[in-house]
Formats: structure tokens, sequence, C-alpha cells
């Protein structure tokens, strides 16, 4: 099906990250109001109060390493947070700094966020990050640019089922059936039109979606929240997708990080496309009438 290859005659790799945006967004979408109500905030703190508990001893139990996407403005609200995560082993990566949308700030504001993360993740940690992820996985052109400069890889789009090369940045992709947020997403209050999905079906979907993955030789790319993957019974959902992994393959289970400087070394000239231009895309989307 690809030509893709894995280190140490692996078949597949399995990246499981987490995007710890705990209250961030929230923050983000409340900055020029101010909220009335407890019900989103309290549900948000639930993740770095007590999910990330269990997602950790988790981790630990499978022995996964893990990479931790974290907006600037958890780690300034929680100095602990991105050391104790590179002190267990796991990798932590950039994601806006206060979950800010593509749609709501400009390329300097954009620069700017990215420049004052870079810049506390190393305060904090001693360590340059290795790699960015974009707040609700969009990206322009500008963005990839300062990535590259940067010399960062990405984890915000979804042009292949394995790592590949554009406009000169190392990207890892996504894909939204794998990411739990659109399953489990709910604030209720008025604000939601449908009820968080049966953890099960979900837990299901996603071993076919890795069954297959595996059987292809490409990677499977998981993506949880503290907030929302946290809770027990999707725990629970975890836990039987991982031991049925184990029982099953053998899959490189690998930080984010790990998985770009394979890409890098391995396929350096490999599966290398062009970001499309805004200017190319209009053309071709007016009527010919």
């Amino acid at each position: 099906m690809t030509d893709y290859s894995w280190p140490d005659g692996k078949k597949s790799a399995f990246c499981f990250t987490i995007d710890l945006d705990a209250h961030a967004p929230w923050l983000w979408a409340t900055r020029n109001d101010t909220p009335k109500s407890l019900g989103q905030i309290e549900l948000r703190r639930f993740g770095l109060r007590q999910g990330m508990d269990r997602i950790l001893a988790l981790l630990k139990r499978f022995e996964i390493p893990a990479t931790f996407f974290v907006p600037a403005v958890i780690a300034d609200d929680h100095p602990d947070v991105l050391p104790g995560l590179v002190e267990a082993g796991h990798e932590v990566a950039l994601h806006g700094y206060f979950h800010e949308l593509v749609a709501d700030v400009s390329d300097g504001e954009f620069t700017e966020a990215l420049e004052r993360s870079i810049a506390l993740f190393v305060a904090q940690t001693g360590q340059r990050p290795m790699g960015f992820r974009s707040p609700a996985w969009e990206m322009t052109r500008h963005m990839l640019a300062e990535v590259k400069r940067h010399g960062f890889y990405d984890s915000s789009l979804m042009g292949f089922d394995h790592p590949y090369t554009i406009d000169g940045v190392t990207e890892l992709p996504v894909q939204w059936t794998t990411d739990d947020a659109i399953y489990f997403k709910f604030y209720g209050g008025g604000q939601d039109g449908w009820a968080p999905s049966p953890p099960g079906p979900v837990g299901e979907g996603w071993y076919d979606e890795w069954r297959v993955l595996d059987r292809e030789g490409q990677m499977f790319m998981l993506t949880i929240h503290d907030w929302i993957s946290g809770r027990a019974q999707r725990i629970a959902m975890l836990e039987r997708l991982l031991e049925r992994v184990r029982a099953e393959g053998d899959p490189w289970f690998a930080k984010a990080c790990e998985i770009a400087a394979h890409h890098e070394r391995a396929h350096a000239g490999d599966f290398v496309v062009e970001a499309a231009h805004p200017a190319a895309i209009s053309a071709r989307t007016k009527s010919p009438i």
C-alpha cells in the first residue's frame, strides 16, 4: 500500500498525543467578555486536577511515550506541568499561547504568540521544543513558514496516513476520526445540540482504524484531551484499545519528535508536497459562467 518504512523492522507506528488544552480555549473564547457561568471552566479544570493523573498512569502502565501539545498559558499558570512531563519521559510541544484560532489572529500576532511560547518552554524546561500543533488543526502558508523558520515539525494537517513534507516542513498528519473531541466534547447548558457518544463504539472504530493502518504499514495518530479522556469510562476505552494493540500487533510506539526525526533521516526526499496557493484556489473555484 505504501513504501513507507519504520525503524527496527517495525511494521507500523503508533503516536499517542495529548492536547493539554485545559482552560486555554475558554480563556480565548471569553477574552472580550465577562463570563457569567462556571460550568465550562470547571469542566475544563478537571483535566489538570484529576484527568491528567489517569492519563499518565495509563501511559506508564502500557510503557508508552507520548507527546503533549500544550498552550503556553497553561504552562504559565501551572509551571510544574512541563518539567513534570519531561521528567516522566514524554515530549512537550507547542500548541499556541492561548489556543488562539487561526481565523482570529493576524500573521504578526501568530508570530508573536509563537515566539512567546518558545521562550516560556525554554525557561521552564531548559529545552527548546521540537514541534508545533495548531489549535483546531488549521494552518496558513505564513504559519508553515514560521514553523519552518524555527526548525519545528508540524502536526496539524491531514494529507497522508504517514509523515510527509510540506513546504519544507515535516508533517505528522492527524485526522478527525481519531480525535476524542469530536465524539465527547460536550458542555451542556444549552450549548450543544447532541449528547456525547458512548465510548464503546468509538473505541471499536479506533481499533478498526489501527488494524487497517497497521496492516498497510502506516501511522496511527491518536489525539486525546486532558479534560475529555481523563474521565473514567474513556480511560477504560483506551485500556481496551491498547490491550488489543499490544496483543495483536507490534507497532513502533514513539513520540512525535522521534517520528519526525525518522522521517527526516529515512524519507527526506519522499512524499514531498507544496501547500496550495490561495490565489490558485480562488481561480479554480470561480464560476466559469
